[in-house]
């Protein structure tokens, strides 16, 4: 059975459309994700299907039953949701074990004990279960605040920006953990995000949010190679347009030559089109007869991503092995490397 289900939900704050007709579906034990820019609506989203924010139009159903259809709607603390917030809000005057038990106090004593131990095991803080939130580091909050919210055993869990006040590599670490977690116990899970390498990595299933609508709702994998529209092309991933002219079925022209491969979208011969160019798409070749200069260069460990002025003007990227180390204004030679071609008609 779905999880959860939205069905052409919309919502109008202070007479301002907020989320426009969006439907999505989780499964149980799948990991969703909103992803987006500041202002797309995500937190706004996460919000109503809370029930803390009544939707204008739509419904939003959990199990099978409908829990807001505009004309009815069931409170939060009947919906059996689970919520792990952005600042943690853990409380400072309880101890981890207490922190956890919170939300099932009333279970009786051992029954209560037994989750909390099972869910600190889960997490490895057995020995920090007496300790204060000031007494633990920043991960070790994160994850108590996650084991309060799956206390309760809530049939969906929404997570809205969790890492965000974490430094970068903690939060890389933190990512995979709540992961690991959320699968261990079968956890459905929904997470707010603006940032698409969390997204990548936690996530089952994304949907990139574009000024309340809903643009795709797919695997990371989709959203990357086959994005559904322009804005989700330049959001998803790092890349460029390049302007194009469609020769035949299988075949563009650009300024770094001749293209070959299956285009994503049907378009007739002759549209002027800007083709999606990832850093992996083009190949750095010493005998290419195709010059960018070096504008710009990031050392990535493994690779440098570079940014090249094309002779035409346009600027590209290119994922390079770390050997070909170039200087900046140095010009060096690429090739493309395109098998599925993602094309717009330019604008």
């Amino acid at each position: 059975m779905n999880q959860i289900n939205l069905d052409q939900v919309s919502i109008n704050i202070d007479g301002t459309s907020i989320v426009d007709h969006v439907s999505f579906t989780l499964k149980q034990g799948e990991i969703g994700c909103l992803l987006g820019p500041s202002g797309s609506g995500k937190t706004t989203l996460l919000r109503a299907i809370a029930g803390f924010l009544p939707i204008c139009h739509g419904s939003v159903s959990m199990r099978g039953e409908i829990v807001d259809d505009c004309s009815s709607c069931v409170s939060p603390d009947k919906r059996r949701i689970g919520m792990m917030f952005q600042d943690l809000a853990l409380f400072p005057h309880l101890t981890v074990s207490e922190n956890i038990a919170f939300g099932i106090r009333r279970q009786g004593r051992k029954k209560v004990q037994d989750r909390v131990d099972e869910l600190l095991s889960i997490v490895n803080l057995q020995e920090l279960k007496t300790s204060y939130p000031h007494q633990l580091s920043g991960g070790q909050q994160q994850r108590v605040a996650l084991m309060r919210a799956m206390a309760p055993r809530p049939d969906l869990i929404l997570l809205d920006e969790p890492f965000s006040s974490q430094d970068t590599e903690l939060r890389v670490q933190l990512v995979q953990e709540v992961r690991d977690i959320l699968n261990k116990d079968n956890v459905t899970a929904l997470l707010v995000t603006h940032d698409q390498h969390e997204a990548f990595a936690i996530a089952d299933i994304i949907g990139v949010l574009n000024r309340g609508r809903l643009a795709q709702w797919d695997t990371a994998y989709n959203l990357y190679h086959t994005p559904a529209d322009r804005f989700v092309a330049d959001f998803v991933g790092e890349g460029v347009f390049v302007c194009g002219n469609i020769l035949d079925e299988k075949t563009v022209q650009t300024e770094l030559g001749n293209v070959t491969g299956e285009l994503a979208t049907e378009l007739p011969r002759g549209t002027q089109i800007d083709l999606l160019v990832r850093p992996d798409d083009i190949i750095h070749d010493d005998y290419s007869t195709f010059r960018g200069t070096v504008l710009k260069k990031s050392f990535r460990g493994a690779g440098h991503l570079y940014t090249l002025r094309m002779p035409g003007g346009t600027n590209v990227m290119c994922l390079a092995p770390s050997h070909h180390d170039h200087q900046i204004g140095e010009n060096i030679g690429v090739r493309l490397r395109l098998d599925h071609l993602v094309a717009f008609p330019s604008i």
